[in-house]
């Protein structure tokens, strides 16, 4: 038997595979679409955003989408952004939907009888480090614990983590640091995002879009966030930080109406631009509040397939092999990418750069992606210590399982991800190599009748022409 005989084997060995502490049993029951999409929007993070505006460059600290340009083509995006002035102060460029948006993924699984899910929102920005560099990626992870169907009756924030640079900075829900904006239609998570520009001499940090924990209390902000008072927040391992903008979600009637956030459009974009140096203050009622939408991770997933038109948007240079148990699939059911072993192309392309890249990756080689992360209590201002090794196989769990031994391939380490490899962490910090604190979801976890779901391949989100 070749390879591929071997792995597709091996998906129908590991996929029937159900662990005791899985929740496999009788009264499992899974979430509808609109209830992942409710989750979602709950809570959906509310990003306090400084800026970096001043000097013809207004606007460019909008969140906004992969397709704000409308071409069809990722890889020229620094370049098009780069012009984003123009287009904020003069309605330039008017086919542009700038379209602030946060990709999204629900992971839904049983544990004990207990349902948990893991909500992942990727924060996206067209150039990072004064225009130098394409595709800036930042993200977000709640997991909730005892979830009933309806957010907000009864389930508790286990944990978040959040991006700065490449360390993953862990509170669990009951930490000061971790504070949320409480209304009517959600309860959004309070973070501050730094502005786009590179090291900022004689500080370093904060700098290029990394986030922080907003730790100043939800309730001062809501005293202050009409009045004169100078816009700003304190942030985890950090003081206080300017705020030029709040980017709130759109599906939250009541956070938009507290705040009076508007999209951004031609019409409106010369009033929702900050044009404020990162180092100007400016009272609370001058921040600009633009709404943001969720959309989907599984709509990049498929930039990336090697049967599709990968060249535009990515380059060969890096890539990550995925044993896909089932397609990846679009809102209505269709597959976008078929089952089997799949080779996804990773490397950021960009147009306007000499060799063509700035070496950084698409999110299938992120280890985030696939929980593999080394959960950190401080955000480091020169980072790197993602060791966690689990892809590799060195990586284990508080049972001391590989994510191999976990899925019941042990032939994917170091070789491929198998599609439904996720690690959960418990939110308590594990300083040594290849340990974390938390478990690999085991083989089947994903299932209906495991009470599972794997929101990373699926989108639920309708797509906007």
């Amino acid at each position: 038997m070749g390879l591929r005989g071997l792995l597709l084997a091996s998906l129908v060995v590991a996929g029937s595979l159900v662990s005791p502490g899985s929740g496999a049993a009788a009264g499992t029951w899974s979430l509808t679409t609109a209830q992942r999409q409710a989750y979602l929007a709950h809570y959906a993070p509310l990003i306090l955003k400084r800026g970096d505006e001043n000097d013809g460059r207004e606007g460019s600290d909008w969140l906004s989408n992969y397709d704000f340009d409308r071409d069809g083509n990722f890889s020229d995006n620094r370049v098009e952004w780069r012009t984003v002035g123009r287009y904020a102060t003069a309605g330039a460029n008017p086919h542009w939907r700038i379209r602030p948006t946060l990709y999204t993924a629900l992971i839904e699984y049983t544990e004990n009888g207990t349902k948990n899910l893991v909500l992942l929102y990727h924060v996206y920005n067209a150039a990072d480090k004064d225009f130098a560099e394409i595709h800036d990626w930042e993200r977000i992870e709640i997991v909730l614990r005892g979830v009933t169907g309806t957010p907000g009756a009864g389930e508790s924030v286990g944990h978040v983590t959040v991006t700065s640079h490449k360390d993953h900075v862990m509170r669990r829900g009951t930490d000061s640091a971790v504070n949320f904006m409480p209304t009517a239609t959600g309860r959004h998570l309070l973070l501050w995002q730094a502005d786009h520009s590179n090291f900022d001499p004689p500080s370093i940090n904060p700098h290029a879009h990394e986030l922080r924990f907003a730790t100043t209390p939800w309730s001062t902000i809501a005293a202050r966030m009409n009045g004169t008072g100078t816009a700003e927040t304190d942030i985890n391992n950090d003081n206080e930080k300017n705020v030029h903008y709040a980017f709130v979600p759109e599906s939250s009637t009541a956070a938009v109406s507290a705040w009076r956030a508007q999209p951004v459009t031609a019409e409106t974009a010369d009033a929702l631009a900050s044009k404020a140096d990162n180092g100007t203050a400016v009272p609370w009622q001058a921040v600009k509040r633009v709404t943001y939408e969720l959309q989907d991770l599984a709509d990049v997933v498929p930039t990336h397939w090697q049967h599709a038109n990968w060249q535009t948007h990515w380059l060969a240079d890096k890539s990550s092999d995925v044993l896909l148990a089932s397609p990846v699939t679009a809102e209505d059911g269709t597959a976008v990418v078929s089952a089997g072993l799949q080779r996804f192309y990773t490397a950021s392309r960009d147009s306007g750069a000499s060799d063509l890249t700035d070496g950084r990756e698409g999110v299938l080689s992120k280890n985030w992606f696939y929980g593999a992360y080394s959960g950190e209590e401080n955000a480091d201002e020169i980072s790197g210590s993602d060791d966690f090794g689990g892809y590799e196989g060195v990586g284990l769990d508080s049972s001391g399982r590989s994510r191999g031994t976990a899925s019941g391939d042990p032939a994917s380490h170091n070789a491929y991800w198998r599609q439904h490899d996720f690690f959960v962490h418990t939110g308590a910090v594990d300083s040594a190599d290849h340990r974390e604190s938390g478990v690999w979801l085991t083989g089947g976890w994903h299932t209906a009748a495991a009470g599972g779901f794997d929101g990373r391949w699926v989108q639920l989100f309708a797509d906007r022409p």
